[in-house]
């Protein structure tokens, strides 16, 4: 996953109130995972990179949410599918940028249906390179 950070990310030690990695100006660095429908994802990427953010993470995911799955007919029987394929998008951005990130993807995601998806934003409590084992800003 690449950082989409304007500057230098500092590591955790210096937050002295978080043990979050913070960039230079102090920022907050933070993931947003956002889970959407499979047909919005170039839309997605698109947009986002469009936005400058061209770092981000990919999974296929399935899961529920109120909709509680749906039902599809196929030869004439009538089966329950609980579990709806869904795409997950992970973005490390800086707090600054964290709104414009947010707003992309609502505007590019969203169909206005039941289903759309979700957006979770969390801190980002420290990277490691796996090669390496860098931490922080080294391992970005």
């Amino acid at each position: 996953m690449t950082l989409a950070l304007p500057n230098t990310v500092k590591t955790a030690e210096h937050c002295k109130n978080s043990r979050s990695i913070a960039t230079d100006r102090g920022t907050i660095v933070k993931k947003v995972e956002a889970i959407v429908r499979h047909f919005k994802l170039e839309d997605v990427k698109n947009a986002l990179t469009d936005q400058g953010i061209h770092g981000m993470t990919v999974s296929e995911v399935r899961g529920f949410g109120r909709q509680k799955g749906h039902t599809e007919i196929y030869r004439g029987t009538e089966y329950a599918i609980d579990f709806v394929p869904k795409v997950k998008i992970e973005v490390i951005c800086a707090d600054e940028n964290l709104q414009t990130v947010i707003d992309t993807i609502l505007q590019t995601a969203q169909t206005g249906q039941i289903g759309d998806g979700k957006i979770f934003v969390t801190n980002l409590e420290d990277s490691i390179r796996i090669r390496t084992g860098e931490r922080g800003e080294d391992a970005l």
